[in-house]
């Protein structure tokens, strides 16, 4: 059974950085396009950044310019680098692994941002 674990998340003030991981365990990591969402209290959960298995990464107007995504695929790891938060990136991120035979989700880690 494959399970995605985020980490990484925690409070920060605005302006600073966080780092997030995403862990799979299994072999469809490499396999799996990486996906980073988000979901802010009273909203919708959104696309914040997407890295395929091959070709170049996809930001949303919200994330470009500010955050990285990225992964390493021998050690099974996803990572989603955030500069220069916001208050409005407050939410709960959640990773998730695209492949053509499934879909998996991590349970979340909550990113605060305080002013």
């Amino acid at each position: 059974q494959v399970q995605v674990a985020e980490s990484g998340g925690g409070l920060v003030q605005a302006g600073g950085s966080l780092t997030l991981s995403c862990a799979a365990s299994g072999d469809i990591f490499s396999t799996s396009g990486l996906n980073w969402y988000r979901q802010a209290p009273g909203k919708q959960r959104e696309l914040v950044a997407t890295m395929p298995t091959i070709g170049d990464p996809y930001y949303t107007d919200s994330a470009k310019g500010r955050f990285t995504i990225s992964r390493d695929n021998a050690k099974n790891l996803g990572y989603l680098q955030m500069n220069r938060l916001k208050l409005e990136d407050t939410a709960v991120y959640y990773c998730n692994l695209v492949r053509w035979d499934a879909i998996h989700w991590g349970q979340g880690t909550q990113v605060t941002v305080s002013s």
